[in-house]
């Protein structure tokens, strides 16, 4: 008789666990307290328009092709993608922009043509980037750092060879500071700190490692838009047999003698041979595992920044406007020291906009655009965040029209509000953090939950809060890191 494992959650990182266990031979059941699979990665539908809810970048594709080839299907006849030929459509106040284009010789002529940066200093600055990604990713990406092999086998030792040239001891800014002569290309590097909610003149350069997954291995976009991602992963977890159960929010993790047993949903319990925690771990001990010992200095780490995302039907086309596209801050600096240090949100943001329907043209009506319009912001600790939205909306939109040269609000025609409150509320995220812990310190890697209890026997952890990190690609490999603990059920 198969083993039974217990998911809690239904993250990407959750599905990703599920169908590994069922390729293991486990029977898994799959407990979500909202009433829909996928976490951040789900969507929005308001007046004939569609949103990719929360993650919007694609990068590593393998790693959901991976799960489908494990499960002997062919990727491509359940999950289609492309590849951008545009990573990020890039513009100033002083009315200078720059596409960031997928081919590395183009981008790097624009960046000289534009901004008057030698282009071998791009080339130079993302061959350091995959020099990066070469020794640290065997090591922080693909394997668990808390086990003594991972820092014994020949890869890590090959590594521990390179250590002063890997970014480990000054910040991401300094780093960039050094390879560029442009402030705005220095920005425009610092920027990747933003893709795990940390701050780029705190974060060790070490985080250069992001630009090599963006550029040297490419930006992609499902073909049927981000939330695909979810949907042919969840598919396919219930073609293996995954049981899922919704509107089902788990009290209590069973412990007994030392043991994961099960998990407790209102009155009922349930009992598995594993149990498996895909919600954020901060919320996680502080509710279904309150009974448990604590580990405190991880949960009291300092935590990453969070969002604040206006979902705007536009009722017109920018042709100028791309899939990505950012509108900088003219004090980079200063808007981090707000987020970070001061609680709130600058009154120059740096502005994000996503418009899926320039690929997926049904995700709006004709003539019109659905924007996903987002500034990063601190994690919530009890803000006026009714006053801060106004604020920042208004802000918003005067950027905006600056830029753009046009008048927004008019063009409005729906609109849903994301805001820490409501990401903590919907998918149980600390403080509405989005990525768990920040990673604004060289020792962030190694303070993040592992992906199994030393504590507790049969008690894994997978998703954003943990090893390694947040972001598609990396929970993905958190559940890959986790299924490679356990044995296969007899």
């Amino acid at each position: 008789m198969a083993k039974k494992a217990l998911i809690i959650g239904s993250g990407i990182a959750g599905i990703a666990s599920a169908i590994r266990l069922a390729l293991k031979g486990y029977d898994v059941e799959v407990f979500e307290a909202n009433s829909y699979p996928g976490g951040k990665l789900s969507e929005i539908e308001i007046g004939g328009y569609r949103f990719d809810a929360g993650p919007s970048l694609f990068t590593l594709p393998e790693q959901v092709e991976e799960l489908f080839s494990l499960a002997g299907k062919s990727p491509k006849e359940h999950f289609d993608y492309l590849r951008l030929p545009v990573a990020c459509h890039y513009f100033w106040e002083d009315g200078r922009s720059l596409k960031a284009f997928s081919d590395l010789d183009k981008f790097a002529e624009e960046v000289e043509k534009k901004l008057g940066e030698p282009s071998n200093h791009v080339k130079k600055a993302l061959e350091k980037s995959s020099f990066i990604y070469e020794h640290l990713s065997p090591l922080f990406m693909h394997r668990s750092l808390h086990e003594l092999k991972t820092w014994t086998n020949s890869k890590a030792l090959k590594s521990y060879l390179k250590m002063g040239k890997l970014g480990i001891f000054m910040t991401m800014n300094e780093a960039n500071e050094k390879q560029f002569d442009n402030p705005k290309l220095v920005q425009l590097f610092n920027r990747y700190a933003t893709y795990n909610g940390s701050n780029p003149y705190e974060t060790p350069a070490t985080l250069n490692i992001i630009p090599h997954l963006e550029f040297n291995i490419g930006a992609f976009f499902p073909k049927k838009g981000m939330h695909d991602i979810t949907l042919s992963l969840y598919k396919l977890s219930q073609q293996l047999g995954v049981s899922y159960h919704f509107d089902q929010k788990v009290e209590e993790i069973l412990v007994q003698n030392g043991k994961a047993i099960g998990v407790k949903i209102e009155d009922k319990s349930i009992k598995g041979d594993l149990v498996i925690n895909n919600m954020d771990m901060v919320n996680a001990y502080k509710t279904i595992l309150k009974k448990q010992r604590q580990p405190k200095l991880l949960l009291n780490q300092p935590k990453s920044s969070s969002a604040l995302i206006f979902y705007w039907g536009i009722q017109r086309n920018f042709p100028e406007l791309d899939l990505h596209n950012i509108f900088f801050s003219d004090n980079y600096l200063e808007e981090f020291d707000h987020i970070f240090k001061k609680g709130s949100i600058y009154h120059d943001p740096t502005v994000y906009i996503n418009i899926t329907s320039v690929y997926k043209q049904d995700d709006a009506p004709k003539d019109s655009m659905n924007w996903f319009t987002m500034i990063n912001v601190p994690n919530n600790t009890g803000q006026n965040w009714d006053r801060m939205i106004a604020e920042a909306k208004k802000n918003i939109i005067h950027k905006l029209n600056r830029i753009l040269k046009t008048d927004i609000e008019p063009l409005i025609e729906v609109e849903e509000i994301l805001d820490p409150r409501k990401i903590e509320i919907k998918t149980s995220s600390a403080q509405g953090a989005l990525y768990g812990n920040s990673s604004n310190n060289k020792f962030s890697a190694f303070l993040r939950h592992a992906n199994y209890s030393s504590k507790i026997k049969n008690l894994y952890f997978c998703g954003g809060s943990v090893h390694p990190g947040g972001g598609i690609p990396l929970c993905l490999l958190s559940a890959k890191i986790m299924s490679d603990m356990i044995p296969d059920s007899n």
